[in-house]
Parts: structure tokens; C-alpha cells; sequence
């Protein structure tokens, strides 16, 4: 199933949470609505906030808070993308040059500051301490995730449960709190809230299929570099799985590679071709996506119920 087909449910509430952005990135300030404008251009799959929508709505929930949360959910994930492109210094997101490359990395971090700020000062809108509680750890757990990936570059020596780590800080987290965040506003029971454990695990699977697709696409498909991450010094599943179980040769170059951010990319590729890398990484999103389909087992029938599971099958099957 598509994208556009997962969110028929909440079409209506996505074009409101649409609105809620641009009446929000209004600003006085001319190169803050333009930079906001360049990035809502720049399209994207709106999976966080469709969460916040879809599991609200799933639980029964008829008011309208859930597009203003969504919409916070959305400004905090574009503010991480836009520190995130500055940090690794990323030319192209999303098939278009990158805020940072087009405006400047100074600005770039400023308008991530103030996506920021507006993000909590619409949150106090919902009038719920609990709800707050959970975006603001969320906040923290991301940049905790981020300077964890930071340690983490240029070190050949990362395990897997090390990568694990920065992967559930700094993408899935925004993915859990997105989902909780729905469930509470809809007053679900405690057995209900395992939709956190549902985010937790769907943004889990789908960057482990980014790390798949970053050596197994093309980047007109994509809409980044192929390879970037082994660029930037990054180690991440299929490189990591290539240390565990290549040859001495293989596992040298990969090494190098993630020591220098500068090797043969077709040799690299070559390397994980030859091994079970992807279809490792592969397999380790599957059991994630499972067990985000068991964390609903509570959830009533629904079409949006159905959405949030084939969800699960949308982050793993994808190919960009």
C-alpha cells in the first residue's frame, strides 16, 4: 500500500494540520517564512504527525488538538532535520539542495531554534502537563541521540546494540511520542498507551531501511546521496554486519572506510553485496514492524487501526 492510500482516513485532518504549519511559520521575519516555505516545498512523508492523527482518531477522538500536536510533532522533526543537514554538512535532502546549502548553515540552526520555541509554545495549547512531558523528553532524548551518533563517527568498533541506541534516541523517539502523544490525547487506558511501543518500534524499522536504502538505491529515487552516511563517517547496520561476518579483507576495507569517509564506494558495495548485510538489516526491521503490529493488539477494529498496521509493512516494503 502506498502512502497516499495509508492516510485516506485522515486526508481531512492532514490538510488541516497543513494549515496549522503555515498559519504557525508566519513570521514577521521574512527569511524565517521563506526558509519555512522552502521546506514545506520540499514535500516529505508526514509519517510523525499522520501517527499523532491515526492513533487519536483510532482511540475515538473527535476533538481538534490533534492537529495542533501534529503539527508540533512535525516542527520538532523539521528542526532535527535542519541541525541534523548543518552537522553532517548534507547537500540534498528529499531530491532538492538542502535549507543549509541554499540559505547558509547560520540560518539553518536559527530557524531550527525557532521551530523549536514555536513547537512548545503551541503544545501549551493542549493544556495537558502529560503531553508535555512526553515532547519535551522527546526533545531531549533526540539531541541526546544526536550527540551519541556523533561519538559514534569515524569508529569502526560500534556494535550493533551501540547503533541500536542512537537509532531509538534519535529517530524513533519522535516516532514513540508522536503515537503517545495520540493515545493520551484520546484518554486511552494504560494498555491502550502501547501505542508509544508501536512508534517506537515503526521508527526503528524505518531507519533500519534507510540504512538498506542507502546501499541498495539510487539517489534520484531516494532523494539524497547514495552513500552519504558511509561519507560522513557514519557505521551503520549493513557496515556493521559486514565487520561481523566478512572476510579479513572485507571487513578491512569497511573499516578504512569508516575511519576516512573516503574509500571505493563500488568496492563498499561490493562488499555488502557479498554478504547477508541487507538482508540482515532487512530482517531486523521485519521483527521491529511485528512487534509494533502486536503493541495494538488492544485497539479496536477501525480503518484507522488498519492504517496504523499496514504502516508497519509501509516502513519496511518502501523503496525511498
Amino acid at each position: 500500500m502506498n502512502l497516499p492510500a495509508l492516510i485516506a482516513p485522515i486526508v481531512d485532518d492532514m490538510k488541516a494540520v497543513d494549515a496549522v504549519i503555515r498559519e504557525r511559520l508566519n513570521s514577521e521575519v521574512v527569511l524565517i517564512r521563506t526558509i519555512g516555505d522552502y521546506i514545506i516545498g520540499a514535500g516529505g512523508k508526514r509519517m510523525r504527525p499522520a501517527m499523532v492523527l491515526m492513533v487519536a482518531r483510532a482511540l475515538g477522538y473527535e476533538g481538534t488538538h490533534h492537529q495542533l500536536l501534529a503539527a508540533v510533532v512535525e516542527f520538532i522533526h523539521t528542526a532535527t532535520l535542519l541541525h541534523d543537514d548543518v552537522v553532517d554538512e548534507s547537500d540534498l535532502r528529499r531530491g532538492r539542495e538542502t535549507a543549509n546549502a541554499v540559505f547558509g548553515n547560520a540560518a539553518s540552526v536559527l530557524v531550527g531554534d525557532y521551530l523549536y520555541s514555536r513547537s512548545f509554545e503551541m503544545m501549551v495549547e493542549a493544556d495537558s502537563m502529560r503531553i508535555m512531558s512526553i515532547l519535551s523528553e522527546a526533545t531531549t532524548v533526540i539531541a541526546e541521540g544526536e550527540v551519541l551518533q556523533l561519538l559514534n563517527v569515524h569508529d569502526p568498533d560500534v556494535s550493533q546494540e551501540r547503533y541500536l541506541q542512537v537509532v531509538r534516541y534519535k529517530t524513533a523517539k519522535l516516532f514513540e511520542a508522536a503515537a503517545q502523544v495520540g493515545a493520551v490525547l484520546a484518554g486511552a487506558t494504560p494498555e491502550q498507551e502501547a501505542a508509544a511501543a508501536y512508534g517506537r518500534h515503526v521508527g526503528t524499522a524505518f531507519q533500519l531501511v534507510d540504512d538498506v536504502l542507502d546501499y541498495s538505491g539510487d539517489a534520484a529515487a531516494l532523494g539524497k546521496n547514495v552513500g552519504d552516511d558511509l561519507r560522513e563517517g557514519k557505521p551503520t547496520l549493513p557496515l556493521i554486519r559486514v565487520m561481523e561476518v566478512g572476510t579479513p579483507e572485507q571487513q578491512q576495507l569497511i573499516r578504512d572506510a569508516i575511519k576516512t569517509g573516503d574509500a571505493d564506494f563500488a568496492a563498499v558495495a561490493a562488499a555488502i553485496q557479498a554478504t547477508d548485510a541487507l538482508e540482515h538489516a532487512r530482517q531486523a526491521a521485519e521483527v521491529e514492524a511485528n512487534r509494533a503490529r502486536e503493541a495494538l493488539s488492544s485497539y479496536p477494529v477501525s480503518p484507522f487501526l488498519n492504517s496504523l498496521l499496514e504502516f508497519c509493512a509501509f516502513a519496511v516494503n518502501r523503496d525511498r
